[in-house]
Parts: C-alpha cells; sequence; structure tokens
C-alpha cells in the first residue's frame, strides 16, 4: 500500500478533473485515476477507423461558467469556448426554421410567433437566472440549515420575489412543476417552433413533452446558456478536458491512466483508500467518486457497508438512457434540400412538432425504437478540417428514444436501427446514404459498458423533480457526502446534474474544502 495521500478522486471525467482541479489549487496532495487510457470520460474524443474522428458523445455544449475559467485559470490553459451555433428545426419540404437567439428566420412564421418567441425567451431566462443561487451551491438541507444554506435560500426567495417582480413570480410558481406541452401550446402556434423547444426539454431525459416537470428541465437547459451561447464541439471539449487536466496538474494534482477501482477501501464506517483491480491498493484522507451514484454504492462500496434503507434507496434511483449515438464518415459534405451550405454548421433537429416528439417517446416505454425518433445532428469537421481527410466529413447524431432494453434484443437489431436512422436523415439529405463510409452506433447498453454510466444514461439518473436539487441523487447523499465518512460524490449523478458545465466537480470540491477537507 502507497503512502496516504489526501485526496484520491475515482474517474477523470470532466466532473472529476474539475474537483481535481479545485482540490489542488486548494493546496491537497490529488491523485486522479481513470480506467481508461486519456481523460475526459463521455467528453473524450472516438475514432472510426484511422481517419476520422469524433468529439464524443457530447457535441455541443454552452461555456463553463466564468467563476470556473477564473478559479481554474483555464484560459491561460487554452480553453476557449467554441463557436456560437443556432439551432435549425428541420422541415420535410425544405420549409426549415432557424432557431436563433435573438429571434426566428423561416417561411411560414406569424408575426404573433415572433413576438411570443422573444417575450418566452426573455421570461424563461428570468426564471433561469432566478434559480442561479440553487446551481452555483451545494442544495440546501430539508433541516437543520446552515447559515451557508439559509443564505442561498434568501438569495433564491429574494430573486423570485423581487427580481422577478410579482406578476412574473406568479407565471414562476404557476409552471415550475408541470410540462413543457401545455406551456409551449399556450404560447406559439408554429409546430416546428414547439417541437424544437420540447426536444430540447427532454433530450437525455426519459420524458415526454406531456411528462410534468419537463418545464424544470427546460429551465436546467437554461441554466448554461447564462454563461453564453450553444457551441458545437469540434475540438472545442477536448480543449476544455485539456485546460482542467493541465489546469490540475499545474497545481500538483497527478493522473493515472488504465486505473480501475475496483472499490473503496473502509473501516469502521470511514473511507481510507481504494484497491485497483490489479490488487495494488492506495490510501487517502478524502476519496471522492465521479462514477455514476448506482456503481458507486452498489459496487464501489456495496450494500454490506451501508445502511439497508439507504441501499435500497441508492438501488431505486431511476434512471434507464434512452439516447443512441450514431457517428457517421462521410466521404463529402452532404446536401440538405431547402439548406443553405453556411447552415450545415448549425445544430440541426428533426423533431417537426410536439406530437412526433412524444410519439417517440411512448416507444421507449415498450423497449421499442421509434421509427422516426428525434434526431440532434451535428458535423463537426464544418468547423475542424482535421476530423477526417482532405474533402470527407464527420457526421454526429443524438437518437431519441432508444431503450435500454430492446425487444428482441439488440444483437440482431443495432444495424438494422442505424440504417433506419440514415435513411431517415435521407429525408432532409437525398444524397446521404452515397455518402457514408462507415459507421458506429453505440446503444445505452454499448454506453454503459464502455462509459460505466449505469443503464447507459447521460446523467447518471433521471433529472426529474424527485432527483433534482435537495433530492439529488437521493435522500442522505444529497450534498456530495455520503453515508460513509471521507466519501463524497462528484458526477452528473450529483446537483445539478447533467451537461458539460462541471459544476458538480466544483461544488463538490467545495464542500470537502468547507467540512476541512483532507486537513
Amino acid at each position: 500500500m502507497t503512502d496516504r495521500t489526501d485526496a484520491i478522486i475515482i474517474g477523470a471525467g470532466h466532473n472529476g478533473l474539475a474537483c481535481a482541479a479545485y482540490l489542488a489549487h486548494a493546496g491537497l496532495k490529488v491523485i486522479c485515476l481513470e480506467s481508461a487510457d486519456s481523460a475526459g470520460g463521455m467528453s473524450a474524443p472516438r475514432t472510426l477507423g484511422d481517419d476520422y474522428h469524433f468529439p464524443g458523445l457530447a457535441h455541443a455544449a454552452y461555456p463553463v461558467s466564468s467563476a470556473m475559467r477564473r478559479d481554474l485559470k483555464l484560459d491561460k490553459f487554452g480553453y476557449t469556448p467554441g463557436e456560437a451555433i443556432d439551432t435549425v428545426a428541420l422541415d420535410a419540404n425544405g420549409a426549415h426554421l432557424i432557431v436563433e437567439t435573438s429571434g426566428l428566420l423561416g417561411d411560414g412564421l406569424s408575426e404573433s410567433d415572433e413576438r411570443a418567441y422573444s417575450k418566452f425567451r426573455e421570461q424563461y431566462l428570468a426564471f433561469a437566472r432566478a434559480l442561479q443561487p440553487l446551481f452555483d451551491s451545494k442544495p440546501p438541507r430539508l433541516k437543520d440549515m446552515s447559515f451557508a444554506e439559509k443564505t442561498t435560500l434568501a438569495k433564491l426567495g429574494w430573486n423570485i420575489r423581487v427580481g422577478l417582480g410579482r406578476d412574473a413570480m406568479y407565471e414562476f410558481l404557476r409552471v415550475a412543476a408541470i410540462n413543457i406541452y401545455d406551456v409551449l401550446n399556450e404560447t406559439f402556434d408554429d409546430e416546428r417552433l414547439k417541437g424544437a423547444i420540447a426536444a430540447d426539454a427532454v433530450l437525455g431525459s426519459a420524458m415526454g413533452p406531456r411528462t410534468p416537470g419537463t418545464v424544470l428541465t427546460w429551465l436546467q437547459r437554461l441554466q448554461g446558456e447564462l454563461n453564453g451561447p450553444l457551441s458545437l464541439q469540434s475540438g472545442g471539449q477536448s480543449q476544455l478536458v485539456h485546460a482542467l487536466t493541465q489546469s490540475a496538474e499545474d497545481a500538483g494534482a497527478t493522473f493515472r491512466f488504465n486505473a480501475h477501482v475496483k472499490k473503496v477501501l473502509i473501516e469502521n464506517g470511514k473511507a481510507f483508500g481504494v484497491e485497483l483491480s490489479d490488487g495494488e491498493m492506495l490510501k487517502a484522507k478524502i476519496i471522492v467518486s465521479n462514477a455514476d451514484p448506482r456503481s458507486t454504492f452498489s459496487s464501489l462500496v456495496g450494500a454490506p457497508k451501508l445502511d439497508a434503507m439507504f441501499a435500497s434507496r441508492a438501488k431505486q434511483i431511476r434512471g434507464s438512457g434512452v439516447v443512441a449515438k450514431l457517428h457517421l464518415a462521410l466521404s463529402d459534405r452532404p446536401e440538405f434540400t431547402g439548406l443553405a451550405e453556411s447552415r450545415l454548421r448549425d445544430r440541426l433537429l428533426i423533431a417537426p412538432s410536439m406530437k412526433y416528439v412524444e410519439h417517440a417517446f411512448n416507444h421507449s416505454k415498450y423497449n421499442e425504437y421509434s421509427e422516426n425518433p428525434v434526431l440532434e445532428i451535428t458535423i463537426p469537421s464544418l468547423h475542424n478540417s482535421s476530423l477526417a481527410p482532405a474533402g470527407h466529413h464527420v457526421m454526429s447524431v443524438n437518437v431519441a428514444f432508444v431503450p435500454y432494453e430492446l425487444e428482441g434484443g439488440w444483437e440482431e437489431q443495432k444495424t438494422t436501427l442505424a440504417y433506419k436512422i440514415i435513411s431517415q436523415i435521407g429525408q432532409y439529405a437525398p444524397d446521404l446514404k452515397s455518402l457514408v463510409v462507415d459507421h458506429e452506433l453505440l446503444t445505452p447498453q454499448d454506453i454503459e459498458e464502455q462509459y460505466h454510466a449505469v443503464r447507459g444514461h447521460w446523467h447518471h439518473g433521471e433529472l426529474s423533480i424527485h432527483q433534482s436539487f435537495m433530492m439529488r441523487p437521493l435522500y442522505g447523499a444529497a450534498q456530495y457526502d455520503t453515508p460513509i465518512d471521507g466519501l463524497f460524490l462528484c458526477g452528473a449523478g450529483t446537483h445539478p446534474g447533467g451537461g458539460l458545465t462541471g459544476l458538480p466537480g466544483r461544488n463538490a470540491a467545495k464542500r470537502v474544502l468547507d467540512i476541512g477537507g483532507a486537513k
């Protein structure tokens, strides 16, 4: 067993990297252990064949917060947000709708919807801004709150009551827990616009637009926009991973790759180290797991080390992945009917109506995939030509809703689904099929196997109301610490949830330091 260090971080995904960097900058001796051969987790680049490169599972993201950039000196280590992109709501007849942060463009768009969209964005961004105190710190406890927790709630109350004003406050209280379907039907007439917003509200979650709480998931997404516009990841996200890694190493943290943690070592209810799959043991005063909370408690800790009631609750964390990832290697740039070439640099969305999105979701409830899934399409090579050979391109597609467990099994149907998706995109880009050189489809089961995300869920658990804020991931482990003394959580399964924000890692590090860290 090695000499004791201050903190061991399990997993070098972006949240683990953020946690490691913050702890190292605070003066702790940190070791980050990663089972893969490089950092990044789900945001690590992927390669198809030898010549086609993809930005990882997350192909679009908002900038990280200015506070994190400042605290960790990320700009010094090369971090810059990617080029801002708009959303193109594709129409089968070529009447595409361009959804910009500043407004809407497209044939057949009514003046009333244009006015309503401007007001809607302004109002919901204000709602998201009002919730920001909850995202920037650990969630308050339900009882016996500390002064800091009372301060967080005071800021939240002030933002909602005073910051929003009376009428906006009443509207916020009315919509906060309802579904996005009803809100959008009240506000807009254009089906393309409603479909695009509804898809954004539920993408990555096992929820349809009619599911209660999807206004909340929409507001969670808008939190990212408070830091800046959405950008395509074409090497930019690897720059974030690189910058976080460099920041941590500059502060003294060390990294070990191909180091698979088998279990957390616990004695008398306290974590004191980890055991690797090769039998090596490492000691530390603090252990922080960036892994899925379900695998942390079931595998790394084990039910015998936990209270029976807590172990049962941990087993019941809800979250089964419903998004597959399709990577396409292309011999040329595809042409989309009715879409200007310059718009291929944007995010292309196939979600022509809310009913379409809801119908796609319904299939996943019965372990089926829809013949017409919701698709989020990007072409990263238009932003970074080094991702493919000269003249060639790569296309990255998020496919919702694809069940973790498929009726009849995935072995026989995986290739069939890939070809169906290619054909579906071909309805908008007729030449696509002839351009495909190679493809890779990652089902939720593949994501679980390759990224150790339980049941292949992006966010390590649903971002539903009962698994958000002071209930994420579950009661008894909602402030980054756990029933095991010295063991903390910092991954996407913790507050405030998924996305490439780094906030779970940042907030977890601050929690460790607030209670004394390794000192």
